[in-house]
């Protein structure tokens, strides 16, 4: 079965074409990290106005690098929960208008299982069940994964998410945007034992759950008694905010794989492309003994090949949705407490 897949839940518009929810056929991603740049974030109107210039060019872009047409696809997928309202209608929109014109069957992906998905379109995947981090700009959870479409979240951030804790991180030091990246590339360099930074909510029944903004609070307060240092001495206050978001992270997923009995763990979300978090995930799962999957970087930050990748196993599974599909700007996934 050959997906279309379509992205547009924040700031990169992407198309792709995936067979069999496995092997990318063709995919292409604008990213508008120019049009944020000035402001230090995601401003969601100017989202929106960007992907509505770049949501039909890059459609096309990625059916002329597979050398094929619209009518050569089985089915399409589309982001729509959660995101940017005005970002999610712009890629919603598009994929009803193609499935209207074609009669192609259409499915709506929820972004967060999306980025479940990206592991299987690498050779070695994951085993069912197995657990999964995901960590992004806006999502830090830590999920059950049962199977392709069955998902179930164990906990999650009450608060801020790691990825935004990176961004705000950045902006309030002045290292531009997107920040994680800046902050990732100082603390190579750093001592991450320079600045003792809290470790929130890592108490043993505290359960799955994540809290970011104290860290913030604690960098700010930081900020303002001693200024923004450079040279190494940034460094190492990069290195020692990184560190303490990593060390959570870590803790947090070690932890549960142990209560849940799951011996396979990935990794998923834009901030797993993240050379810190990378590293202590690798040396817990040499402690622990448990395998580690992460996607490579491209396939953690948001794309299409991914949502196309989960709309394959919807569609396989008879899933159809009515032209009536909305975006779902909130939208979490489902708990334990809420199966029937």
């Amino acid at each position: 079965m050959r997906v279309l897949g379509i992205e547009s839940s924040c700031d990169e518009t992407a198309a792709a074409i995936v067979d069999d929810g496995a092997r990318v056929i063709a995919e292409v991603v604008a990213s508008q990290n120019e049009v944020h740049a000035k402001y230090g974030g995601v401003v969601p109107e100017l989202a929106s106005r960007a992907h509505i210039l770049n949501v039909v060019p890059v459609v096309q872009a990625a059916f002329d690098r597979a050398g094929i047409s619209l009518a050569d696809v089985d089915g399409i997928a589309v982001t729509n929960a959660p995101g940017l309202s005005g970002a999610l209608l712009v890629g919603l929109q598009t994929a009803k208008a193609l499935a209207w014109v074609t009669g192609k069957p259409l499915v709506g992906v929820h972004h967060l299982v999306g980025h479940l998905s990206a592991i299987h379109l690498e050779t070695n995947p994951p085993p069912m069940p197995h657990l999964a981090l995901i960590v992004s700009g806006g999502h830090t959870s830590l999920v059950r994964v049962n199977g392709y479409v069955d998902v179930i979240e164990l906990g999650a951030t009450r608060d801020d998410a790691a990825g935004e804790a990176f961004d705000k991180g950045a902006k309030l030091l002045g290292l531009g945007y997107p920040g994680g990246i800046m902050i990732d590339r100082l603390a190579r360099t750093g001592n991450p034992k320079a600045v003792p930074f809290p470790k929130a909510m890592t108490a043993k029944d505290t359960g799955a759950e994540f809290s970011f903004s104290g860290l913030k609070t604690s960098l700010l307060h930081h900020v303002r008694a001693h200024g923004v240092p450079e040279g190494q001495a940034l460094s190492d206050l990069c290195a020692s905010y990184q560190a303490a978001i990593v060390e959570v992270l870590v803790r947090k997923t070690r932890r549960v794989a142990r209560r849940e009995g799951l011996v396979h763990v990935q990794i998923c979300g834009g901030v797993a492309a993240n050379s810190g978090l990378r590293a202590g995930m690798q040396a817990a799962a040499i402690e622990d003994q448990f395998t580690l999957y992460i996607p490579p970087p491209a396939r953690c930050t948001d794309n299409a090949a991914m949502i196309a990748a989960a709309g394959y196993h919807q569609l396989v599974r008879g899933e159809r949705a009515g032209l009536d599909l909305d975006a779902v700007p909130s939208k979490p996934l489902p708990r334990a407490e809420q199966r029937v």
